[in-house]
């Protein structure tokens, strides 16, 4: 019996962390604010979090997701693109801190691995998350095991190309899915429509700032019946789905998860989905069709998942 393992999830604003049984339950948890920009500072706020959810509980190692590309040993974070990190040891700069054994992983990895695990997955033997937020990321899990690639940097679905000189990237490239899949894309693309009549109602809940228009505010007039906030959820969704459909024709999971916080939309983010992959993808009406999920542990999907690789 391992024991309690402590999950990190390093967010834009925040760092939390939590403690974390074998059966994925968590027993407790802590937050502290994210020092923006300032990688010595995430460090220590890192390890100050550990410390003291380990004078609470005997914790018996670290797990801790970090957005950017993680080695395959899970020790370094070869690159971030939010956080100063370049080829940064952040595994050994921590166990050097809290004197546990710490496991890295990226983020969105880790968040599949806690849905899998002990979420909307756990029944499956394969899985394809996808995540939805500022930006989209991805998490495969095949065979029963968290698929990383050669180099540690698997999945990084929001960085597929899917239109050809399309929009700029932040990753430098053209057209990537997340340009017009992710929370960011709909709330860029809402607010450039708020002066259409359709919109007024939209608008006219955002208090006439086109400006106020965000994600949160447009699910939320999604789930109410607005027409024109669902048209947008659903050409969200559409895109999903499509890119669902390329992934499936590679990897064939029996089942798509979708997190992060557009989900919140539910089946007006998922029915989309649903129809573009059927729509798109190959052998459509002869092969069994994978099954569309809404991930389930909500914004405990990344500690969960993290302290349970860290207890593997």
């Amino acid at each position: 019996m391992i024991g309690l393992t402590c999950g990190i999830d390093i967010g834009g604003t925040k760092i939390a962390g939590a403690v974390v049984d074998e059966q994925g339950t968590v027993v407790d948890e802590h937050r502290v604010v994210s020092p923006a920009n300032d990688a010595q500072a995430i460090d220590d706020a890192i390890a100050e979090l550990v410390l003291e959810l380990a004078r609470r509980h005997e914790i018996v190692a670290v797990g801790v997701g970090a957005a950017g590309y993680v080695d395959a040993g899970r020790r370094k974070v070869m690159f971030a693109p939010n956080i100063a990190w370049r080829d940064e040891d952040l595994g050994g700069e921590l166990e050097a801190r809290v004197n546990l054994p710490v496991v890295v992983e990226n983020d969105a990895n880790a968040a599949a691995w806690g849905e899998f695990t002990f979420g909307a997955a756990a029944d499956a033997h394969d899985m394809l998350m996808v995540t939805v937020g500022t930006g989209v990321g991805g998490g495969i899990v095949a065979n029963g095991e968290l698929y990383r690639g050669a180099f540690g940097v698997a999945a990084e679905i929001g960085h597929m190309r899917v239109v050809r000189g399309g929009r700029q990237c932040g990753c430098g490239n053209l057209g990537c899915l997340e340009q017009y899949a992710s929370g960011s894309a709909l709330v860029r693309g809402t607010r450039a429509l708020a002066d259409q009549p359709e919109a007024a109602a939209l608008l006219a809940r955002a208090g006439g700032d086109v400006d106020a228009i965000d994600g949160p505010l447009i699910t939320a007039a999604a789930a109410d019946g607005d027409p024109f906030a669902i048209s947008r959820v659903s050409e969200l969704g559409t895109w999903l789905g499509e890119a669902v459909a390329s992934l499936a024709n590679i990897l064939d999971p029996g089942s798509v998860v979708i997190g992060g916080g557009v989900s919140e939309a539910g089946d007006l983010l998922l029915d989309p989905v649903r129809r573009a992959f059927e729509q798109q993808v190959i052998g459509r009406g002869v092969r069994p069709l994978l099954d569309v999920r809404a991930a389930s542990l909500g914004n405990r999907a990344g500690v969960i998942g993290a302290a349970d690789l860290a207890r593997r």
